[in-house]
């Protein structure tokens, strides 16, 4: 797979098969083709899915605060002890060299088990932090899912835009060049002078020149699309209309948007997971009561005398109050406010941003539809104008000049309405994205949506769950926030 991309990539760079032609391959005739390729295979959105899936392993950290542990410990020791001691003889002395040797050893194992039955909200409140942060997350998703469907859309109309910009180049090569003909002809029969072919020399030396800047565009154009889509792009179909999706005036655009924008609903679950925060850092200062209970066994390992073994078994309940921490956990309750102040803050610094950046999306998405009108007329005007030139040339009414001028003006046209058009659907597709519809599955509903909660539900029940693990959880989070999950509106319709 590694060795297809590459060539592909490759292919999209080589500027000498798109001098020759562009029925390359194809392997996303259609937009809706190139959207479920990236919206399969993008590596970008790959990874963001990837750190979702980890991110929802947080949950389950939290939620092992109600569950019992157990832990198991054995131990072996050895020992020898050298004293020095010695025999006098009949004259009083002592012969160092003679020592008394003892040695033990010992074997022990002790298990030991704990289950938390209150613990002030702390677990409480842990849990539902990472529940806003799993939700944080998902809203991240959305946000890269959004950004590579955009950059899809884009990428796919600048290869369109760069491919009909080709296009008009070459045939202003060719018109240029029988232009020049023309004019060598005519120069020959003495009906022009020098300085007509002169112009018409350089204006097709200049016309090459735009010709090969194109052709290197188109290459430009053309990796970008690999490197989002996975595959090198061939002749792409024109793209489908937005307008089912887009609203019908701005108010219904904000509306969208604040309830539904993934970077105001990322701020929003960040504030609410900062407010957790805050109750956890508070919970420090609540009671605590667990069970716990020890068994453990020991006694001689060599000779192995299993009689001889004492057994050591503890049970009870323990309850903690935090009396004094020296000023440690008021101090960690003002930060814990203090990010949460920041934190509601950055809600109303997202929406700012949001409405910004759909302001200016929408104007230019408004700006770029009169472009669309006002090249249609000026391509109009520039054909009928380049025709009428030509044909008073040949009665002696317009010079050389005047119509290499006139087809000029006429590619300039060409190439703004091209321009236009691509711009316009750009700008459609910001808006969609301001307002959090610019989704793979709301763009081509037979892709299959890949839904993060599939991935957390499996989570709910696994390994170290236990049943009574629930009621606890009730208990201490009696006075803890819960985390409060938005809805998500779609759009009703697709484009076909």
């Amino acid at each position: 797979m590694f060795n297809t991309r590459r060539g592909g990539l490759f292919a999209a760079v080589c500027s000498a098969g798109l001098a020759l032609g562009l029925a390359q391959p194809a392997f996303a005739e259609t937009l809706a083709e190139a959207i479920a390729l990236a919206y399969d295979s993008n590596p970008t959105l790959q990874a963001q899915r990837a750190t979702q899936r980890a991110l929802d392993e947080n949950w389950v950290q939290a939620r092992s605060g109600y569950r019992p542990q157990a832990s198991a410990q054995g131990r072996f020791a050895y020992r020898e002890v050298r004293t020095p001691g010695g025999v006098e003889n009949l004259l009083g002395q002592t012969y160092p060299d003679r020592r008394n040797i003892a040695e033990t050893n010992n074997v022990a194992a002790t298990l030991s088990l704990s289950q938390p039955l209150y613990t002030g909200g702390r677990v409480a409140a842990t849990v539902s932090a990472a529940e806003a942060d799993i939700l944080t997350g998902r809203e991240n998703l959305r946000r890269t899912e959004s950004s590579v469907m955009q950059a899809v859309i884009q990428a796919y109309v600048d290869v369109r835009r760069d491919q009909e910009a080709l296009r008009i180049r070459q045939e202003n090569v060719g018109v240029l060049s029988r232009q020049l003909d023309e004019s060598k002809a005519r120069f020959d029969v003495g009906e022009i002078t020098r300085t007509d072919v002169a112009q018409s020399e350089a204006r097709l030396a200049a016309a090459q020149s735009l010709l090969t800047q194109s052709q290197a565009q188109l290459a430009i154009s053309r990796a970008g699309y690999a490197a989002l889509v996975g595959q090198n792009p061939g002749d792409l179909a024109p793209e489908p209309s937005l307008a089912a999706l887009l609203p019908v005036d701005v108010a219904q655009a904000f509306a969208a948007a604040e309830d539904n924008n993934p970077q105001i609903r990322a701020a929003e679950y960040a504030q609410q997971a900062s407010k957790a925060r805050v109750s956890a850092a508070q919970a420090e200062r609540m009671p605590s009561l667990g069970l716990n209970g020890s068994i453990g066994v020991g006694g001689s390992a060599d000779p192995w005398e299993r009689d001889l073994f004492s057994r050591d078994v503890q049970a009870g309940a323990t309850l903690t109050v935090p009396l004094f921490t020296g000023g440690l956990t008021s101090s960690r309750i003002r930060a814990a406010m203090e990010r949460n102040n920041a934190d509601r803050i950055g809600v109303e610094t997202a929406r700012r941003s949001v409405m910004q950046s759909l302001t200016g999306s929408w104007n230019q998405l408004i700006a770029s539809r009169s472009n669309i009108t006002s090249t249609d007329e000026q391509v109009k005007a520039s054909r009928i104008a380049a025709e009428g030139t030509r044909q008073e040339q040949q009665v002696g009414l317009r010079t050389t000049l005047d119509v290499l001028n006139a087809e000029q003006e006429l590619r300039q046209a060409e190439l703004a309405q091209v321009s236009a058009r691509r711009d316009e659907y750009v700008a459609a597709s910001l808006v969609l994205a301001q307002m959090g519809q610019l989704e793979g599955p709301n763009l081509v509903p037979t892709v299959t949506r890949y839904d993060p909660k599939t991935n957390f539900s499996k989570l709910r029940v696994t390994w170290g769950w236990v049943p009574w693990e629930e009621p606890i959880a009730l208990v201490d989070g009696v006075t803890t926030s819960k985390t409060v999950e938005k809805p998500t509106t779609q759009p009703a319709t697709a484009p076909n």
